[in-house]
């Protein structure tokens, strides 16, 4: 007797995908997280363009997370030109990727992924019976919005980014502004604290290896070392020396793994479990209010790490706004030359990796993107088949609606991940 547990269309994710689970009798036979949205080719786009179009191109990968993708690929052009950039451009890159981080988690917690812990379809439901945690979680969401309007020049696709640091660094005054919509918003979050921390949180943990950047006294947005609980710890140049990629059937977007090793985790779990010690004390309090200490094996409770990262941010943002001293000038000069460049940053979803390599007239030669959603695929497919047999034994609807949750716990970004796609033309005998 075989059984197939299908969903057609995952819902409260951005982008297109299914999920199908095989039984063989009462034992799951195979997961296939299927991704079919169209591959978009954004590697191949950027080849032959100037380098320092590759923050501009790249932040159209994704409406939610832009600045991430211009992060990673300022980091790698900066890289390859042998570009440093001052304190000042430093800490305001941090100022705007908090904002990224804000609206994503936001976004993420309240809107798409506490409704399933409420056995409710939407938000619209939960704000019903709960009015007063969506207002929360809608003010936090402005506050990140406005943070990247005020820094990237607008919420989508931020157009104030280039390699090297900003065209215009916002004034004293305009970010200063900022600070009593920060405080707001952080009180309004610490307020449901508490009701996050009863949602009803099953017993089910595995065995990850977690993957974060790590740096030597912050809490990871944009620098560091690439480390594991597993014992990895590399500079971010040797990231293709570690981690590779795969392409499966039923997806177009390639899976990683760990070489010899396999499939690992990255995304707010593996941040808050590798580093726990490089908490604010005010995001510290708000895990140890939440219940949560590492290491955490619980996917579920993903939902808690990231909102312990947005009292992190939403702390460490109201010092970048206090100690905001416009850079002079607004971008480090950067002179077109040959050469290879990496650069990886903490994009909400986790780690995203970009390498280029560069003519001697600044033409982009190769590119290399990696988001994190791609890395975690093989994650989202090996939790399914662990908990595929008690999804089993639930009514077909019920089982459903569990699997959904359980990919929603990566919160996974599908239109980011569709970056590739091989194509092999074969003659028939």
């Amino acid at each position: 007797m075989t059984r197939t547990i299908k969903v057609d269309f995952l819902t409260r994710v951005e982008g297109e995908g299914a999920l199908i689970i095989r039984f063989k009798g009462k034992q799951p036979s195979s997961v296939e997280l299927k991704i079919y949205e169209p591959p978009r080719f954004f590697e191949a786009f950027l080849r032959g363009r100037c380098a320092f179009e590759a923050p501009d191109i790249t932040a159209r990968i994704c409406g939610i997370c832009p600045i991430a993708y211009q992060m990673s690929a300022c980091h790698a052009i900066e890289d390859a030109l042998g570009v440093r950039v001052s304190p000042e451009i430093r800490a305001l890159r941090r100022l705007l990727y908090a904002g990224e981080w804000v609206g994503s988690h936001a976004l993420h917690v309240f809107m798409l992924h506490a409704p399933d812990f409420l056995g409710m379809n939407d938000a619209l439901e939960v704000a019903k019976i709960h009015p007063e945690v969506v207002k929360a979680g809608l003010l936090v969401k402005k506050v990140g919005n406005l943070l990247v309007t005020a820094l990237g020049g607008r919420e989508i696709h931020p157009v104030n980014i280039k390699v090297g640091g900003f065209y215009r660094a916002p004034t004293v005054a305009e970010i200063g502004a900022l600070a009593p919509e920060i405080e707001q918003a952080l009180l309004a979050l610490e307020g449901q604290l508490d009701w996050l921390a009863a949602l009803p949180f099953g017993p089910f943990e595995r065995e990850y290896e977690f993957v974060s950047l790590r740096h030597e006294s912050e809490y990871p947005f944009c620098e560091g070392r690439i480390v594991s609980s597993g014992g990895v710890d590399v500079a971010i140049a040797e990231y293709e020396s570690v981690f590779e990629e795969y392409q499966v059937p039923h997806s177009t977007a390639l899976h990683s793994r760990i070489r010899e090793r396999g499939a690992y985790l990255c995304g707010p779990l593996s941040r808050f479990n590798l580093n726990f010690d490089r908490l604010r004390p005010r995001a510290e309090a708000a895990a140890r209010r939440l219940g949560l200490t590492p290491p955490v094996k619980n996917p579920y409770k993903s939902i808690l790490a990231r909102t312990v990262e947005l009292v992190q941010v939403l702390d460490e943002a109201l010092e970048l706004v206090d100690r905001y001293r416009p850079p002079e000038p607004a971008s480090a000069p950067c002179e077109l030359c040959a050469g290879s460049g990496h650069g990886a940053t903490e994009a909400p979803r986790g780690t995203l990796y970009h390498r280029f390599d560069i003519d001697e007239n600044g033409a982009i030669l190769t590119a290399k993107i990696v988001p994190p959603t791609s890395q975690n695929q093989a994650s989202i497919e090996a939790d399914l088949f662990a908990m595929a047999t008690s999804l089993a034994e639930l009514p077909p609807p019920e089982a459903r609606r569990s699997a959904e949750h359980a990919v929603r716990n990566y919160d996974p970004c599908i239109s980011c991940s569709t970056h590739f796609l091989d194509l092999r033309m074969e003659q028939e005998a």
